[in-house]
């Protein structure tokens, strides 16, 4: 059997006026989160933060769709953000589909 591939995944996050606060008074968090989301075995591939109705932007590496869906309900379930997440695929994945 093979190694199985990962999958990537977009997952734009908006931040609460708690994760607000919360960035404002310790920035660095984000880094500590970051840590906890690789212990849940989602590989952080790029992060930014973003001007408009987004606050970041993260492409994610990940087995399946359930391990992103545990990252989302964990960091949601705190209250200090909101998030969104995609499923993505390369162009060459996409053309091939085809």
């Amino acid at each position: 059997m093979g190694v199985r591939q990962m999958a990537t995944y977009v997952m734009l996050t908006t931040l609460t006026d708690e994760g607000r606060k919360t960035i404002k008074e310790n920035p660095q968090r984000i880094k500590g989160v970051n840590k906890e989301v690789e212990a849940m075995g989602v590989k952080i591939v790029a992060q930014y933060a973003l001007l408009g109705p987004y606050d970041f932007v993260n492409i994610l590496e990940a087995p399946d769709n359930i391990a992103v869906s545990r990252v989302a309900m964990e960091l949601g379930s705190r209250g200090t953000l909101q998030t969104m997440s995609m499923a993505a695929m390369t162009l060459d994945e996409f053309i091939g589909s085809l």
